[in-house]
């Protein structure tokens, strides 16, 4: 037996006040009751595939996720806030071209959206379970619960409550109390830090000693040193023959004062 979403074909979408996107009519209105059905737009598939990834580690199924949607892309632009959307095949996760995401919920109870909402309910719990000491554990039936008693309060006023809060529910959902997942890293960053080796002073002292770890610019500040060594031995030099000049031409003054001149010769200094 054939599908019961095989039949739908296309759709059209229109905007809402909210900036959201609802159905306003589909190719099999006999099945697909379209007051306060909800389409997610392009946008927002990609934020979801960004907020589903933390939880892969914690058992996310990307199969379950893409049977519970619809793929359509946009056919042509009827205006007025209206769009004729047709049905494609591509995944969600895998798909060039933005698509929207009609959520299969023929089946509210059992249907492939059911298990979506259930799955992701239960990653986040796991998810929150590791990266927090709770005083006890948190369970599946409480975060329900918690969200359920909040989807609620949308009904009694009277609005309906589109796909994608829904699921952001679950995605962002935070216990009370508790800041952000940022606030508190996981274990593994945890785990990570506690791997690192703390070196004592003499080894630090041999580590910055070894010449095979110096940077480039280390060795071209030993190489400037050198060549300041050099020069600086080289006007030492320059120094000792002037030191050397200037004791000869005292001693030259001595004999020729010795021998009796009048006048002292002078000598220019540095000349040799």
């Amino acid at each position: 037996m054939a599908k019961a979403t095989s039949t739908l074909d296309w759709c059209i979408v229109k905007l809402g006040e909210d900036l959201n996107w609802w159905v306003a009519e589909t190719s099999d209105p006999v099945r697909w009751d379209v007051d306060g059905l909800s389409i997610v737009d392009p946008r927002q598939v990609a934020h979801l595939v960004e907020l589903v990834d933390p939880l892969r580690d914690y058992g996310f199924d990307q199969d379950i996720f893409s049977a519970a949607f619809i793929p359509f892309r946009i056919e042509r632009d009827l205006g007025g806030g209206k769009v004729r959307l047709k049905r494609m095949k591509e995944s969600l996760f895998e798909a060039d071209e933005k698509l929207f995401a009609l959520p299969d919920i023929l089946d509210e109870e059992n249907g492939p959206y059911a298990d979506l909402l259930d799955h992701l309910t239960r990653c986040r719990v796991k998810l929150l379970n590791d990266l927090f000491a709770f005083e006890s554990k948190l369970s599946i039936d409480e975060v329900e619960d918690e969200i359920r008693e909040e989807q609620n309060a949308h009904f009694i006023e009277g609005k309906a409550l589109h796909t994608f809060d829904e699921l952001t529910a679950i995605l962002d959902y935070m216990p009370d109390g508790v800041e952000g997942d940022e606030e508190h890293p996981s274990k593994d960053v945890e785990d990570d830090d506690e791997d690192i080796v703390e070196l004592d002073a003499a080894e630090e002292e041999k580590l910055k000693n070894d010449e095979s770890l110096k940077w480039d610019e280390d060795e071209k500040d030993d190489d400037g040193k050198e060549d300041e060594d050099k020069d600086g031995d080289k006007d030492d030099d320059d120094d000792e023959d002037g030191d050397e000049a200037k004791a000869k031409d005292d001693d030259d003054d001595v004999v020729a004062k010795d021998a009796g001149e009048e006048k002292s010769r002078k000598r220019p200094r540095g000349k040799r």
